[in-house]
């Protein structure tokens, strides 16, 4: 799925300054502007330009320690300021460092934990310190240490307090851009500690601190979901599981949850084809991973191949599909003629990867699904429509997204969405079925868009899921997604 979000300028604080929308992947989001701003102090990336955030440099420390990962964090968190996702503000935090698999797991991990964290540690920077530490990279160190230090209901503090204070200070001491800061660093941490109690109750009154969302996504959610809506906000603030789908043709869920056993992995079995890990590991230590017996998915995202109930010989779009996940079930329940389409050639490779990983075919083209200019005329049996949104149901795996986002965003999606599905809607078979999938929980973007489109075409409107909130509860647990089936009118 593929989404276009204007860019911002600061990540907690709002802007008026804005940049045109420009295309994007799901996995490089660019930040977007909150609503007003008037009177109200900015972080450093509201005053910086993006060139504001130097290279990774460090002198002094070990590349195994604690204030490495810090400085490291900090950067992929400065990167997110400038309006660059989570995913690729770390790959370029990795491809600067020769940092170990284990240094770069600590940096993701500590990134992470902070962009959960965002409102509550900017709140507490404010209420300690006269204005936004500068430049940017001190920011953001500040932010992770903080993050570090901010205890979290039903987790184990990841490191002591004593030696996040020390590592903070020794990584400010290890940067040019921030050794001056170095007193400042250990002042502030020192006083959070002396006085957490207090300063935690004060910045919790705050809805953005005490939720982690800005406050137009906190209304908004109250809005749609009057009687669930901090049930999605807490979801969104949980580390994700790591869920599997088990490629039936290789395997079957009791004998690959026989495998785990072998390699002393507890899993349980959450859905058909999804089995969820009791602690999540490196994909490359998954038992037959590499060999194609399980792809990562989550389970709700897995629902999508089994409602489009295709059958062999069937012709099949599987429109805006990358990386593959959907495209690639699709082809482990049925024999089928499948083309895969995506607009991002980078994007497409990924489908080439998961495809051949899985050894399956699948007939792959760089397109616009909302233009016909890849279609050679044969209309489809079935159309899967992973319609570009706001990702607001993943926001447990992509927290960034809720800082990267605005309000006005569905609006605009939601549009360029109902283009490209009238646009396919002209491709499918009388008879024929298509899938809505999106993994939003705003209404215009799903049961509006449904709706709509159905009133629009005289759809037939069969069974499906409809909107799905994020869930963690015991086996019912899946990311926020909606589903709409349609059918077209015979002739």
């Amino acid at each position: 799925m593929t989404m276009h979000p204007p860019v911002r300028k600061t990540l907690t604080k709002p802007s008026n300054a804005t940049k045109p929308a420009k295309q994007a992947s799901r996995a490089s989001t660019t930040r977007t502007a909150s609503d007003s701003s008037a009177g109200k102090r900015t972080s450093p990336a509201a005053q910086q330009p993006p060139e504001a955030v130097t290279e990774f440099k460090t002198t002094g420390i070990k590349p195994d320690s604690l204030a490495f990962s810090l400085v490291g964090a900090a950067h992929a968190v400065s990167y997110v300021l400038e309006g660059t996702a989570l995913p690729q503000a770390l790959a370029r935090v990795f491809a600067q460092t020769n940092a170990t698999p284990q240094m770069r797991g600590a940096i993701q991990d500590i990134s992470y934990r902070t962009m959960r964290q965002v409102g509550c540690v900017d709140a507490l920077l404010t209420l300690m310190t006269s204005k936004p530490p500068e430049p940017p990279l001190l920011y953001s160190l500040m932010c992770c240490a903080l993050t570090l230090l901010v205890k979290v209901e039903g987790e184990e503090a990841p490191y002591e307090d004593f030696i996040v204070v020390d590592q903070a200070v020794s990584a400010a001491a290890s940067s040019p851009n921030m050794v001056f800061a170095k007193g400042m660093v250990n002042a502030v941490l020192r006083r959070f500690l002396r006085e957490q109690t207090v300063l935690l109750a004060t910045v919790m009154k705050q809805p953005t601190a005490l939720w982690n969302y800005p406050q137009w996504w906190v209304d908004q959610c109250k809005a749609a979901y009057p009687q669930d809506w901090q049930a999605v906000l807490r979801s969104g603030n949980q580390p994700p599981p790591l869920t599997l789908r088990v490629n039936l043709r290789q395997t079957s869920v009791p004998a690959y949850l026989s495998l785990l056993e072998q390699a002393q992995m507890a899993a349980t079995q959450i859905g058909p084809f999804a089995v969820r890990l009791a602690k999540p590991v490196p994909v490359l230590q998954i038992p037959g991973f590499e060999a194609g017996m399980v792809s990562v998915q989550d389970a709700g995202a897995q629902l999508a191949a089994g409602l489009l109930d295709v059958q062999d010989g069937m012709r099949v779009l599987d429109a805006c599909a990358a990386p593959g996940g959907k495209t690639c079930h699709l082809l482990e329940l049925a024999e089928i003629d499948l083309l895969a389409l995506d607009s991002d050639p980078k994007r497409v490779e990924r489908i080439h990867e998961n495809l051949a990983r899985l050894k399956l075919y699948a007939v792959t083209k760089e397109g616009d699904a909302a233009k016909t200019n890849w279609w050679d005329g044969h209309a489809f049996d079935r159309i899967l429509a992973d319609v570009p949104c706001t990702a607001s149901g993943v926001v447990r795996r992509h927290p960034d997204i809720r800082w990267l986002r605005r309000k006005m965003d569905a609006i605009q999606l939601a549009a360029s969405s109902a283009r490209i599905l009238d646009n396919l809607w002209s491709m499918l078979k009388p008879d024929g079925k298509l899938l809505l999938v999106t993994c939003s929980i705003w209404p215009m973007e799903s049961e509006a868009q449904a709706a709509a489109f159905a009133l629009r075409h005289a759809a037939i409107r069969l069974d499906a899921p409809g909107q799905l909130l994020p869930q963690l509860d015991g086996n019912n647990d899946h990311d926020g997604l909606f589903y709409a089936l349609f059918q077209k009118p015979a002739v």
